[in-house]
């Protein structure tokens, strides 16, 4: 059977809606396929140690889920006011019979990047596979409008704490293992309301090559995934004004944005032997926007 992309998700068709930002996956309208019904996994990943920043909800919530059912332990990082997603997520885990640990807190803080690594590796007896995922995004009108504040939290968020957390991973990482950073199309495609946003996707993305370089000699490889618009709490929480809100996505060439379980095939690919010649490499998941 052959499958219209077009119309293999539901379109994503949301109202004008505002969050406290971080947001929740659980009140968003429509709600987003994480993959808790849709995804069914095939043991590609049987055994192995993961550990997914954000993974209580969005792309961070469909990778954790996905990686569970690929046979993986699985610990995610999310905020403490992330606490109703992240219940469910690792119920999820848990419920396909792997291991499960939770570790809330911020990744600003440079103690608690060191923690959660060392808390996670210890859980879980080890790490093979580490997602750098958490982002932050808030959007402002042009350069002039972001203040030092909202520009420092973004860069602290999205750069220092990838940063920290994949410095502390490296001790535990071993040939074989894989590191995955969520980059997007911003990092090609600037939106003039996200610029700081963007500049720390365009540095993930240089990190990832950077770092492939250093570590695919080591047996480690490095990759990341550029989503495209994505249906995810980010969008209402102010990560976009309202009036993209409403019609989310819908001028992508696929003429709809998509749900986060979409990619989660992406990055269980990028963490498999399946993916064991592949590194320093950027995988476009944009419902049909060419990048680079």
């Amino acid at each position: 059977m052959v499958n219209d992309p077009r119309t293999i998700f539901p379109k994503v068709d949301p109202p004008q809606q505002i969050q406290a930002e971080p947001g929740l996956d659980i009140k968003l309208e429509p709600l987003a396929d994480i993959g808790l019904d849709s995804y069914q996994g095939h043991n590609r990943l049987a055994g192995r140690k993961a550990l997914i920043t954000g993974g209580d909800s969005g792309i961070g919530a469909a990778v954790a889920i996905a990686y569970a059912r690929e046979g993986a332990d699985v610990a995610i990082s999310y905020l403490p006011e992330e606490q109703p997603d992240a219940d469910r997520v690792i119920a999820a885990i848990e419920e396909a019979g792997r291991t499960a640990f939770a570790y809330p807190g911020d990744l600003k803080d440079a103690d608690y990047c060191r923690e959660l690594v060392e808390k996670s590796v210890a859980a879980l007896g080890g790490l093979d596979i580490l997602v750098n995922n958490a982002s932050r995004q808030i959007w402002a009108e042009g350069l002039t409008e972001i203040s030092d504040e909202q520009f420092d939290l973004t860069m602290r968020t999205n750069l220092h704490g990838s940063f920290r957390v994949t410095k502390a991973a490296l001790a535990h990482l071993k040939p074989g293992a894989s590191i995955i950073f969520t980059s997007s199309i911003q990092a090609y495609e600037p939106s003039p309301t996200l610029l700081d946003y963007a500049m720390t996707k365009a540095a993930m993305n240089n990190l990832s090559k950077g770092l492939a370089a250093e570590l695919t000699p080591k047996g480690i490889r490095v990759n990341s995934v550029a989503p495209g618009p994505i249906w995810t709490p980010l969008q209402p929480s102010h990560g976009q004004p309202q009036e993209k809100v409403a019609g989310f996505g819908q001028q992508a060439p696929l003429g709809r944005a998509g749900h986060p379980v979409e990619l989660a095939g992406a990055y269980v690919f990028l963490a498999s032997d399946e993916a064991s010649y592949v590194s320093g490499e950027t995988l476009g998941a944009t419902g049909g926007s060419p990048t680079p």
